[in-house]
Parts: C-alpha cells; sequence; structure tokens
C-alpha cells in the first residue's frame, strides 16, 4: 500500500461531551466494533469489575471519570482508526482544548434527557473556530427523553450548528423500538439485550412497503412515514462538502450502552469523515502527503507505567512518514533527536512501531526534552500553531507538607507541569510557587499523584489572584513599563517559560491597570504572536 493511501486510511478524531452523557461507553464500543476489546466494561457499573480500557490513571478508576486523554487505535474495515479520548470534566477542560489541536474530526455526544449542556457548548465553540468537521451522536435513547425534533432545535440553536439527520429512532424510552437508518435506507431493531454485542438490521428500500407494520406496528409505522418525510421537508440534504468545511452537522441516535445505533454511526463516519488534513505552522500550511516528515506535541503523560518513572510525549503525525531510529530536529532545543521505541497504542496495550503515517499518533519516551506544543521535523525551522495555555480561574500557594521530601516534590511538580496538569507561577517578590488551575479538582489530582507517583506531600493555601495575564510591554526599556513593575511588584510572577505574568485580583485591576499603563499589553492566553 502506498503513502497516500495510507494517509487516505485514516481517520483520527476527537469524541467530546459533558460528563455522564456516555463518551467512554461510545468509545469502548466503537473498539469492540474494531474488534480491539472482546468484552466491554461498563464504566459505572458494579457488575463488572473490569473497568474501562481507556480510564487507566488509578484516581479515574475510583471516580469513574476520564481526567488523562487516552489514545486507541482500531482497525476497521479498511480503515484504520485512531480515537482520542478526551476528559469530559470541566475541570480538565485545557487537556481537551489541546486535543482539539490534533483531530481531523470530532464526534459530539449528546443525553437524551439532558440535551445540549454547558461543557458542551464550550468544545464545540473551539471545533467551530477551527472549522472542525463534528458529527453529533444522541445517546442513551432507551431512557426517556425529550423529543428528537425537539432536541435537534436545541442542538442548532444552542451550539449554533446546522443539523441533517441520517438516523431516526422509531419511538423513545419504553416506547423504543429502534432505529430507521436514513443513510443507509434500512431498519435496526431493539432486542433490549444489551449482552448481545452487535444487532441483526433489517434492510427496507421503501419505506411505504406493508412489511414495516408488520415488524413495528401500524401506528409506530404511521408515525416513522409522517417523521421522515418532515425530516426531508425540513432538514437539508447531506452534503458530504459542507460536513468537511465545518457548514454542516449530521446526527445519529443510538444507546451506546446497548451498543445500538452505533455501527451505523461508524459505518457512515469512516466513509464520510476527512482523512488527515493540512496544519498551519509560523512559516507555511504543511499538507499531509509531503515527503518530509514533521509533528507535534499536544500531551505529555508522565509515569504512564508506575513500576518505571517514565515520561510519554504524544505526538501527532501531520506530513510524511515517521521513522523508529532516524533523528529528527526538536525545533525548539535545535537539537536532533531519535527514538528507538515509539509506541502505537491499541486498545490498552501499546506495541513499538517502525513506522507510523500523518494521522497517526506516537508516544516517544522523553526524559524532559519535550513541552507541550514542540514542533519535530526533518531539519525545517518551523512550528505549529494554536496550542495555548489558558489563563487559569484558580490560584493556590503551594506548600511543602513534608520538608525531607523537598526534592521528591520539585520534581513531581516539575513533571506534572510540563504534563500541562495545571500552570506553576513562581512569584517575583519571595519566590513562593502558586499553582494556577483552570478547574478545582486538579488541586486533588495534583496531591493525590505527588504522594503516589512521587511519595511527596503538599498542602495549600489560598491565593487571591482573580486572572493571570501574560504581560508584553511595547518597550521594555521605557519609564511606564518599569513603574508597572515597581507598583505590581508583590503580583508579578514567571510561567515555567519564564514569562512574566500578572496576577490580577480582580477585572477592575485589570481595566485600572490596562488604562493606567496602555502600552503594556496584557493577554489571557500564553500563545500571542
Amino acid at each position: 500500500m502506498g503513502f497516500t493511501d495510507e494517509i487516505k486510511r485514516r481517520r483520527t478524531f476527537g469524541i467530546i461531551s459533558h460528563p455522564d452523557a456516555g463518551k467512554t461507553t461510545l468509545t469502548e464500543k466503537l473498539l469492540l466494533f474494531g474488534g480491539a476489546i472482546q468484552e466491554a466494561g461498563a464504566v459505572k457499573s458494579n457488575k463488572i469489575k473490569k473497568g474501562a480500557t481507556s480510564d487507566f490513571m488509578e484516581i479515574e478508576r475510583q471516580r469513574g471519570i476520564s481526567v488523562a486523554t487516552s489514545v486507541l487505535a482500531f482497525n476497521y474495515k479498511d480503515k484504520k482508526i485512531n480515537i482520542l479520548d478526551t476528559p469530559g470534566h470541566k475541570d480538565f477542560a485545557e487537556d481537551t482544548f489541546r486535543t482539539l489541536t490534533a483531530v481531523d474530526s470530532v464526534i459530539v455526544v449528546i443525553d437524551v434527557a439532558k440535551g445540549v449542556e454547558e461543557q458542551t457548548e464550550k468544545l464545540v465553540e473551539v471545533c467551530r473556530m477551527r472549522n472542525i468537521p463534528m458529527l453529533v451522536f444522541i445517546n442513551k435513547l432507551d431512557r426517556e427523553g425529550k423529543d428528537a425534533f425537539d432536541l435537534m432545535d436545541e442542538v442548532e440553536q444552542k451550539l449554533g450548528l446546522t443539523v441533517t439527520p441520517l438516523s431516526f429512532p422509531i419511538g423513545m424510552g419504553y416506547d423504543f423500538q429502534g432505529i430507521y437508518n436514513i443513510w443507509e435506507k434500512n431498519i435496526n431493531l431493539f432486542s433490549g439485550d444489551s449482552r448481545k454485542n452487535i444487532e441483526e438490521t433489517i434492510a427496507f428500500d421503501d419505506i411505504n412497503s406493508p412489511e414495516l407494520e408488520k415488524i413495528i406496528g401500524a401506528k409506530p409505522a404511521d408515525k416513522l412515514r409522517e417523521e421522515l418525510e418532515l425530516i426531508s421537508e425540513v432538514y437539508p440534504t447531506f452534503d458530504r462538502q459542507q460536513y468537511l468545511d465545518g457548514k454542516l452537522q449530521p446526527v445519529f441516535f443510538g444507546s451506546a450502552l446497548n451498543n445500538f445505533g452505533v455501527r451505523e454511526l461508524l459505518d457512515c463516519f469512516i466513509e464520510i469523515a476527512p482523512s488527515p488534513r493540512p496544519k498551519d505552522s509560523d512559516t507555511r500550511t504543511v499538507q499531509p502527503d509531503e515527503n518530509k516528515f514533521s509533528g507535534f506535541v499536544f500531551k505529555i503523560h508522565a509515569n504512564m507505567d508506575p513500576k518505571h518513572r517514565d515520561r510519554l510525549a504524544f505526538i501527532k503525525i501531520v506530513s510524511g512518514q515517521f521513522e523508529r531510529n532516524k533523528p529528527y530536529l526538536h525545533v525548539r532545543h535545535n537539537k536532533n533527536l531519535k527514538f528507538s521505541s515509539p509506541n502505537a497504542f491499541f486498545a490498552e496495550k501499546k506495541e513499538i512501531v517502525d513506522i507510523s503515517y500523518p494521522g497517526d499518533i506516537v508516544g516517544l519516551h522523553d526524559t524532559g526534552n519535550f513541552k507541550i506544543g514542540d514542533t519535530l521535523t526533518e531539519g525545517e525551522q518551523m512550528a505549529f500553531k494554536g496550542i495555548p495555555s489558558f489563563s487559569p480561574e484558580h490560584f493556590r500557594y503551594i506548600n511543602n507538607a513534608d520538608p525531607m521530601k523537598a526534592k521528591q516534590l520539585e520534581k513531581g511538580i516539575d513533571q506534572l507541569m510540563d504534563e500541562g496538569v495545571a500552570q506553576l507561577f513562581t512569584l517575583e517578590l519571595n519566590n513562593r510557587k502558586v499553582i494556577g488551575t483552570v478547574g478545582a479538582l486538579q488541586y486533588e489530582v495534583i496531591q493525590y499523584r505527588l504522594e503516589h507517583e512521587y511519595g511527596a506531600k503538599c498542602s495549600y493555601e489560598n491565593f487571591p489572584a482573580y486572572k493571570a495575564c501574560w504581560v508584553k510591554p511595547e518597550d521594555p526599556k521605557n519609564e511606564e513599563f518599569a513603574e508597572f513593575k515597581r507598583i505590581k511588584q508583590k503580583f508579578l510572577a514567571k510561567d515555567k517559560y519564564d514569562q512574566l505574568v500578572f496576577l490580577a485580583d480582580s477585572e477592575f485591576s485589570i481595566q485600572m491597570t490596562q488604562q493606567k499603563y496602555p502600552s503594556v499589553k496584557l493577554f489571557f492566553t500564553s500563545e500571542f504572536d
């Protein structure tokens, strides 16, 4: 198979949703279809002690929420599928935003009873900003929920999308009988038996066939015909180009837990979803089919294996082929590195790969060379764009609770910050360390991981800050900047990359500072070019 065929085979996507909408369950069922796992472990059910394949960190098993973004790959039909499972919990939004820089398309999961929730709105906004193709999966149809048309209206209004259903439920909740697959024009009946792995499908070329009454009953048959007619009048016909341009979003219905409607979703997805897309760097746009390799780090995970203190840097391959043991340029350090054991991910297993293609995610063992956003090339000086740090919402001093373990604490904090779990600010005035996070749950995760992975204990105390603003003076030598630094000295800190940050204590304080020192520019993200 040639290089361009390998690119065309690949589908790299992320699954995003509000917590509890069933994202991890959907991921598992997709793996089941790909033959990557034999038995799905329902995430919250205690009956199955197996635990979900994609949640591998201890703290996730305890809480039943996905904290780290995991990478799962499998083959289905003739396609190579890479899923980036993102944490739904809003406290881990930053990790999810960064993962969205590495996907070519997205599946948005929505709970039939709760409809569109706030976390989904934020994530979809990021996808809209980047024109990422989106497909919507409305989940949990076997439960009582909102009417299908109302749900689609809600998706259009709250998320600003233009939808067109490619499958449609027959009944809902207790009356749920199955799904009519508009894309393939066939019916899939629901037996309510979640143990059956894959359901049988009955093909219908003609929705007006009297066979339909026999199978689902006269009333539901009439209702289905009416609804399908309404759909063809109200919703636009599916157009793949519009979907790829981010202008049209197909909708599927199903129940991931009962493995229902998932095959329809997957079969249509592999046909219509984009293969790896071009990506912008600071110098040019890079096409996937270029001969020379390039890629970027979108995530770093420390201690993948607690027995070995290893860090794994996750690299999304943008162009060319990544080959084992071949030297590549680490652009920020301007030095060549080579990797003897690049990992690919296959469900829960990691395996060493000799060659990877655009769209693939490779895990590289890292001894501290990488930071999030780093670019690797075959020698070209360029950096991929669009992986910022956001201003945290919560700030706390971090204190060492065990003086004997100062070294372990420092190492632990250092590695967790490289991972992008949170941000570290060192105050200019007294060198005290302040940790800023997007969500409060992060502090618990940091404390837990410092203790269990590094043997260090920490305690926190409140630090009264409202936002972190990255500071960029128009002229670092002028009087105004010097005065700003003098007046605000107790609010000034350096971030991990030694950039100056103003930890403002209120919205008012930011406004006053901007009025008083107009030549000192403040930014809420660390990426300002």
